[in-house]
């Protein structure tokens, strides 16, 4: 990618704000970028932060429309919610993981100057990840979510079974009682689907994951469709409180007989990655998946 590395000229910075631990390392990011002679921008609650006088911009979005390559420090969590701010932008993010798993933030901080080097040098490898959105009907106010990760519909606080009707492109799937279910997308197989017993699902296929919670009846499993596909959920259940979260974030509280309609956005994002990083040596390190030993 040596043509997109001559273009970056503008870097932005974006944290957590809820992690001044990451303070250090993006002052590092900042001295750095620097010193190529490049210019760092910031949103303004990052400015705020790090309590330093920069090139701000209100917000994600307005920082994105300025900046040649987005760095954002913290999380999956905080890449998630960058990517929904900016949904649609052609400008790429790299996640520098100052959270815990992280499969989305590809450079470990110790890594820093050796990935900003990979980067100035153009050794780099640029990918294209789909977002899905959700729409809510009948209903008196619009509902139009996005997410990178999954929607999950899910019961409330009470420990009752929910009822959930699903069809796949207009096609009945089957009727799940269970606590809930995830419909996720190949970004998303590493998150809360996983964890419910969902498959891996390399980034690249262009697929929908729809995984029941906790489901009655035990023949029920994950079920894999096309991201062209369109899915329909029905909540049935007449008593039980019920919800729609977009990557664990928002909550939008679902009544009976609505109907979430879930289905690949126009919107995108593009991800920068290192040259030599794998998304099979990141499943192997982060899951401890070490193979057999007889």
């Amino acid at each position: 990618m040596k043509k997109l590395a001559k273009s970056i000229g503008r870097i932005g910075l974006i944290a957590n704000p809820e992690k001044p631990s990451s303070i250090p390392l993006i002052r590092r990011a900042i001295t750095l970028i620097r010193a190529s002679r490049r210019m760092a921008i910031t949103d303004e609650k990052t400015a705020a932060l790090l309590g330093l006088k920069i090139p701000t911009f209100p917000d994600a979005a307005s920082l994105t429309r300025q900046v040649d390559l987005l760095m954002v420090f913290g999380g999956d969590g905080t890449m998630l919610r960058i990517a929904r701010e900016i949904a649609g932008s052609k400008t790429p993010l790299i996640g520098i993981n100052v959270g815990s798993l992280g499969f989305l933030t590809d450079v470990q901080a110790h890594q820093l100057p050796l990935a900003l080097k990979q980067i100035w040098a153009g050794e780099t490898i640029l990918e294209s990840r789909s977002l899905i959105q959700a729409t809510v009907q009948p209903r008196s106010e619009s509902v139009d979510e996005i997410a990178l990760n999954d929607f999950v519909i899910s019961r409330g606080a009470a420990p009752r079974l929910i009822d959930l009707d699903v069809t796949v492109d207009g096609e009945s799937l089957t009727r799940y009682r269970c606590d809930g279910l995830i419909v996720c997308t190949p970004t998303g197989s590493t998150a809360y689907s996983l964890s419910a017993g969902g498959a891996v699902v390399s980034p690249t296929a262009d697929v929908f994951t729809l995984t029941p919670i906790c489901p009655h009846t035990l023949s029920n499993r994950s079920v894999i469709v096309g991201l062209d596909s369109t899915v329909r959920v029905t909540v049935i259940s007449p008593k039980a409180d019920t919800y729609l979260t977009a990557d664990g974030r928002r909550i939008i509280p679902l009544s009976t007989n609505e109907v979430v309609t879930i289905r690949r956005s126009k919107h995108s994002i593009r991800l920068l990655h290192l040259s030599g990083s794998s998304f099979f040596e990141t499943l192997r390190r982060k899951l401890n998946w070490r193979g057999s030993h007889v």
